[in-house]
């Protein structure tokens, strides 16, 4: 698709679940190393996450340790553990104008400020008979890129 008013500039976060965030906290922290750098609860998103990093500055990635606060309740971001992956979006009310255009399908909320303090949207992992184009499975989080990173990645 030709004439994209936008640019996918790099990896913003990779969040993972799991019932108990224990023994994703052992692997990630414990022995793999990265540091926690926040926390954020929702009782909406039912969430419990921890936020991980590794690297630095624009090159910087989120592993957001994620465990739900009621198993029972939706979202179950514990399913599938691979809960979605974040891009760093150049100009993200012109991509989900064009993607919405193109007849990609969006979760409800719409653009709305995310766990780290940027304007996020998620493609759904599923399309369907108006908006056939999904994320093939795959949520997917679009993520505002601030000018810094623009300036680094693009």
């Amino acid at each position: 698709m030709k004439d994209r008013p936008f640019k996918v500039l790099g990896i913003q976060q990779i969040a993972l679940g799991a019932p108990d965030k224990t023994a994703l906290r052992a692997l990630w922290v414990d022995v793999l190393g990265l540091e926690v750098v926040g926390n954020f609860k929702s009782e909406k998103e039912n969430v419990d996450e921890d936020i991980a990093v590794l690297g630095r500055g624009a090159h910087k990635v989120e592993v957001d340790l994620m465990q739900p606060l009621d198993l029972e309740r939706a979202p179950k971001v514990h399913q599938p553990p691979l809960n979605h992956i974040g891009l760093w979006i150049d100009d993200l009310p012109r991509a989900v104008e064009w993607l919405t255009a193109q007849g990609t399908r969006f979760t409800a909320g719409g653009i709305r400020r995310g766990a780290s303090g940027h304007d996020v949207c998620f493609v759904h992992p599923k399309g369907n008979d108006e908006f056939p184009i999904g994320g093939v499975g795959v949520l997917i989080e679009l993520v505002q890129a601030p000018q810094e990173v623009i300036d680094a990645l693009s």
